[in-house]
Formats: C-alpha cells, structure tokens, sequence
C-alpha cells in the first residue's frame, strides 16, 4: 500500500497519511492494515492504533483509507507521493 500524497511528519507528530483507495467490503467482512516489520526501521514511524480494522459499513463517498501514524525517531520523516509505506492489509 503506498502514500497517494507527499507527508511531512515531525518527531513527536501524528498524521493521517492518505492511502488513495476506498474498498467496499461484502457484508460480514472486514479488512485489515497493518505495518510492516521494517515501517518502524525505515522511517521511524508507527501505527498508532497497531492495526486497523476496516468493517464493511466504512463505504461512504469520502471514506479513502488512511494510515494513522507517530513519528518517534529522532528526525523529521518525509514520504513522497507513491512511497510505499506499508505492505500488508
């Protein structure tokens, strides 16, 4: 899964970083999104909620997923448009 958007996330910072696709899921199913191992190694950041869980009500006309994510490394982080960020959902 990769940024859609450039994102600039400060050490101690959350943001939302924008994913650039919306799914809707079949009736009684969820999706997930969880970080890679190396998310933390690469960039510094983690998710902050360890891993999202998407229910199939989440279908609305601005429902994009998102990555929340906390910048604990000691250095600005900056992911340009069409970075991967995560591998896994």
């Amino acid at each position: 899964v990769y940024a859609n958007k450039d994102v600039f996330v400060k050490c101690g910072e959350r943001k939302m970083v924008p994913l650039g696709f919306a799914l809707e899921l079949p009736e009684g199913w969820e999706g997930h999104l969880a970080p890679r191992s190396s998310t933390f190694k690469t960039w510094g950041i983690i998710q902050t909620n360890s891993v999202g869980v998407v229910d199939d009500t989440y279908i609305g006309d601005n429902d994009q997923w998102h990555m929340p994510v906390y910048c604990l490394q000691g250095k600005d982080i900056e992911s340009e448009n069409g970075e991967e960020v995560k591998g896994t959902w």
